[in-house]
């Protein structure tokens, strides 16, 4: 069995499962960490519904979606925020899928998503209780770094210079 990996439009329904699957698992950690309790299903709704995900459109952006054995079960996104520099995020793999080579295989092909875009650089952000994340991010050759944001969650920031290829 083997992952493909492909752009998809950020409002499919395939899109759309994944982005519900992802913020659901990130909000509950958090949600459970620091108050004990899940998500309160009204936010959930409302956060779902206002982050459609339109940034990682072209002509300034790209969603990718994975497949495994066809079935969909990753994500990860690109959107320029100026023209040397690329944000990486949306970066999920389902949890019946992890363990099976999907993450670095989507980060590599955001990385040639940015570049195709122009960008030289990809920074992102992430919680500190995502230690899973920040570790495939250091293991990928990503370095911690200043902030670049001011996001309310943001607790480490990552950047990567992108060879040209």
């Amino acid at each position: 069995m083997t992952w493909t990996i492909a752009p998809e439009p950020h409002d499919s329904p395939v899109a759309a499962a994944l982005w519900r699957a992802y913020y659901t698992e990130v909000s509950d950690r958090w949600y459970v960490l620091h108050e004990g309790h899940r998500t309160d299903p009204d936010e959930l709704e409302r956060e779902i519904a206002a982050q459609i995900g339109a940034e990682l459109a072209s002509p300034t952006g790209q969603l990718l979606i994975g497949r495994y054995a066809g079935t969909p079960g990753g994500s990860a996104g690109v959107r320029l925020l100026d023209a040397d520099t690329a944000e990486l995020t949306r970066v999920f793999v389902s949890e019946e899928l992890r363990g099976r080579g999907g993450a670095p295989l989507l980060v590599a092909a955001a990385e040639e998503a940015a570049r195709a875009l122009g960008a030289r650089r990809l920074v992102l952000d992430t919680r500190s209780d995502l230690v899973e994340a920040r570790a495939l991010y250091a293991r990928l050759g990503y370095r911690e770094t200043g902030p670049h944001n001011d996001g309310v969650y943001a607790d480490h920031w990552f950047r990567k210079e992108l060879a040209v290829s």
